[in-house]
């Protein structure tokens, strides 16, 4: 067991700029020692910006180096897979950003492998470390709003402008790398809340489109679906609607009251018969901080994992049938 974590990145890319790379180092047992990127100088300039000691452009060689005993996939989904795969039959626990693949193929396979090899792996799903969502959390434990009824999730943007002029090389709108584009991108944040707050589905279904044709991904998702309690569920995530329109709501309506917030901004409302009350929170400045500390834990043996890959696969299992029903992508 190990005391202390020695973490390599494969893919320093613009997420663990300040998301999640500088608090591998702030989180107390861990350190990062190496990066990887396959661009030998955007993973060199990154590890001297970063004061990292090693880096390379070969994911193989940064999983050997004896010096590192964890790994944080942090690529683009499509390659998810493949790295985290090699990690742990080299014996080294992963912690893979979300989504975990781009279908439940992927995942499955990836999942296998941990039992297999007996190595440890976590998700990136890093909400479900943040107070905010534990707060949430807390509340629908106490019967704060009665009994859970019906939970809506709707998430409106306007076309991004940077994805739309730079499709040719925007891996988050292109099917072969990311699967069905922003959907994947951002749902999962949405939904992995969802399975964590009320536990798996018993039953999911949905279609999407591709609408405006501005890149080949699906630019709209609609979805239902019936949570644990008979709790029911609908969603719509649409990527082209007009700025005027943007909408971010997660929406759980109980018998005696209902809870209202933004998964992407930082206050939760609750309506009781007590009256209305908003809290505001603060978000950490290396989001993912909270996430790390408890995955440190897990892979020191003092902590459980804080998001496994069987809670994953559950998420990508319904954004899979949200987007592609009964027609499921081959892998």
């Amino acid at each position: 067991m190990n005391k202390s974590i020695r973490w390599g990145i494969i893919g320093c890319g613009d997420v663990t700029e300040r998301k999640s790379g500088p608090a591998f180092n702030l989180v107390p047992g861990s350190s990062l020692l190496a990066v990887m990127r396959r661009d030998a100088a955007k993973a060199e300039d990154y590890a001297k910006r970063h004061n990292v000691s090693k880096w390379y452009s070969d994911a193989g060689r940064l999983i050997a180096d004896p010096d590192i005993n964890a790994i944080y996939v942090a690529t683009p989904p499509g390659a998810h897979e493949e790295y985290t795969i090699a990690a742990l039959k080299a014996g080294k626990p992963v912690y893979v950003e979300k989504p975990m693949a781009t279908d439940t193929a992927a995942c499955s396979r990836m999942l296998k492998t941990a039992d297999e090899t007996g190595v440890k792996l976590s998700i990136a799903h890093y909400r479900r470390a943040l107070p905010m969502f534990l707060y949430i959390k807390e509340l629908l434990a106490a019967k704060a709003i009665g009994q859970p009824r019906t939970v809506r999730i709707s998430l409106l943007q306007p076309p991004q402008s940077e994805l739309v002029a730079s499709t040719q090389t925007n891996w988050r709108v292109d099917p072969a790398i990311a699967g069905a584009g922003l959907f994947y991108d951002l749902a999962p944040h949405q939904l992995d809340l969802l399975i964590y707050f009320f536990g798996a589905p018993l039953g999911a279904s949905g279609c999407s489109a591709n609408q405006a044709g501005l890149y080949k991904a699906e630019d709209v998702v609609t979805g239902w679906m019936r949570l644990p309690q008979d709790i029911m569920f609908t969603g719509q995530w649409c990527y082209t609607v007009a700025a005027s329109l943007r909408e971010d709501l997660f929406e759980i309506t109980g018998s005696k009251g209902r809870i209202r917030f933004a998964v992407f901004d930082h206050s939760v409302t609750v309506e009781t018969e007590n009256g209305v009350e908003t809290k505001t929170f603060t978000p950490p400045q290396h989001i993912q901080q909270p996430m790390i500390e408890k995955v440190v834990e897990y892979f020191t043996g003092t902590g459980a994992n804080p998001c496994s890959a069987a809670e994953a696969l559950e998420s990508m299992r319904v954004m899979e049938q949200f987007a592609y029903g009964n027609a499921k992508p081959k892998s």
